[in-house]
């Protein structure tokens, strides 16, 4: 029989993978899809777009659904539903057939994460949560590199079609392993289904997305961006006022009354949106600046995700002896120093191998952040309420992921990425210098909002020594 340290590690893992990949490798699709759909490029955005805005819809039901269902079966049900869109977006004649079934997929995928984490944290004791994140690390850094690498290959030697394929066997073998071994979790106490908050949220977050998501495409000024950013902050006023006065909300605000979660949902909230920012920033310079291929320009940013793993592993290592205030706050100050070092490099014959050395830094940094960022925000939330922290927390972060494009895109936009030097016209390597300086002062913001941490609110997540049965060295301390 397999344990279910093991068990709910696999699942989540290659759920969290497929769904993180799936993100990035959509993207390089795009022109292709232009092409068969016999429409213009900018019209197949809405494929993006829609799985993105149905993914922050269904966030905020995930919690309340796995505490009153059962964690296991939403998350196959999740993992079979987004299976099955991915298929069906394979399959698709029509765009607007195709933009549907992303829709359906983006229910799935939005269930998908918060779930799992919720039973990753049910499961494992907190002491030992610091050291799983050295494996759970893993879809987190890869999933978002390999992405565009894939995505590459598959649409130059197959077709598009096979960028929704590669789900399948993904899919398929989380859906067997986790019907086979998975046990049921439930919360007793999950209350009635607040109708409210989850109308309230899902349009809220819905029409918030689509504003951060294509206010630099259509413009910030434009109309449909207006309307849904002013409707999308309505809704969610409206949301916190109905949330914070019913007895079980669906989104249960008062959650960050705790400061330490509160903490770390605004430094994975502004992390992200550095990370994820500057990930959309580099392929860019090197596709429009350096002039490279989409392939080498995945297999050139591919170092950071090496560097995550590295960071992480040291990170992990670290947690117990020097706490989460100390590695977070240095590995953001990393992040800024690196990204600001980003906006010197300039077209020369060695550019390449610099931002490569510099992605690598840049992945090593943020591994300081990942891991134990997340043990720590979760160290002082009870069992029973860890679904619906889970919930909050990954929609800040898929939030910051989707401000963190939609801003440095801005800046870079504001500046001009191309500028007429006589003939041919050369990209503005200012613009894109500029959006690395604003990526390192969100970092440093964050960063000094990490030196607010206080490393005793983490201590039972900061045990060593529990294979030989000692206390760790903040337990004592604590103990004196």
């Amino acid at each position: 029989m397999v344990s279910q340290r093991i068990a709910v590690g696999v699942v989540f893992v290659m759920a969290m993978f497929m769904a993180i990949m799936d993100t990035t490798i959509v993207n390089v699709a795009v022109p292709t899809l232009a092409r068969d759909f016999h429409v213009r490029a900018t019209s197949v955005d809405v494929v993006v777009v829609a799985f993105l805005v149905s993914l922050a819809v269904s966030i905020p039901a995930s919690g309340w659904l796995s505490d009153r269902v059962g964690a296991k079966r939403v998350l196959l049900v999740a993992v079979g539903v987004f299976t099955a869109a991915s298929a069906l977006c394979g399959v698709a004649q029509t765009l607007p057939e195709l933009v549907a079934f992303r829709v359906v997929q983006g229910v799935g995928g939005g269930m998908l994460t918060p779930v799992g984490m919720a039973m990753l944290y049910r499961t494992f004791p907190q002491e030992e949560r610091i050291r799983t994140s050295r494996i759970l690390v893993i879809p987190t850094a890869f999933a978002p590199a390999l992405g565009p690498i894939v995505g590459g290959v598959l649409v130059t030697e197959l077709s598009w079609r096979w960028v929704f394929y590669v789900n399948l066997p993904i899919g398929m073998a989380a859906l067997c392993f986790g019907a086979a071994f998975l046990n049921e979790q439930r919360e007793p106490c999950s209350g009635r289904l607040d109708t409210a908050g989850l109308a309230l949220s899902g349009a809220g977050f819905g029409a918030l997305m689509f504003a951060v998501t294509e206010g630099p495409a259509r413009g910030w000024l434009s109309t449909p961006i207006i309307g849904a950013g002013i409707a999308g902050v309505a809704l969610i006023a409206a949301l916190i006022l109905v949330e914070l006065s019913v007895p079980q909300p669906m989104i249960d605000l008062r959650l960050f009354a705790d400061r330490l979660f509160r903490t770390g949902v605004l430094i994975i909230f502004l992390g992200t949106m550095t990370f994820l920012g500057v990930l959309y920033v580099v392929p860019l310079l090197y596709q429009d600046g350096f002039g490279t291929s989409a392939l080498v320009s995945g297999l050139s940013t591919f170092p950071e995700a090496i560097g995550v793993m590295l960071g992480a592993q040291v990170a992990t290592r670290l947690y117990a002896r020097v706490g989460p205030r100390r590695i977070i706050a240095g590995g953001l100050s990393g992040i800024a120093v690196v990204t600001l070092s980003m906006g010197t490099v300039g077209a020369g014959s060695a550019a390449l191998w610099e931002m490569r050395g510099l992605l690598l830094l840049l992945g090593c940094a943020m591994g300081h952040v990942f891991a134990p960022c997340q043990t720590a925000a979760f160290a002082t939330i009870s069992g029973q309420a860890t679904a619906r922290a889970s919930t909050l927390y990954n929609a800040m972060r898929q939030l910051g992921s989707a401000v963190g494009v939609a801003f440095l895109s801005t800046v870079m936009d504001s500046a001009g990425t191309a500028r007429e030097l006589g003939h041919p016209v050369r990209a503005n390597l200012t613009a894109y210098h500029l959006a690395f300086a604003t990526a390192s002062v969100v970092a440093l913001i964050a960063g000094a909002i990490a030196l607010t941490i206080r490393d005793e609110d983490a201590v039972a997540t900061m045990r060593r020594g529990e294979d030989r049965g000692l206390p760790s060295r903040p337990l004592r301390r604590a103990a004196r």
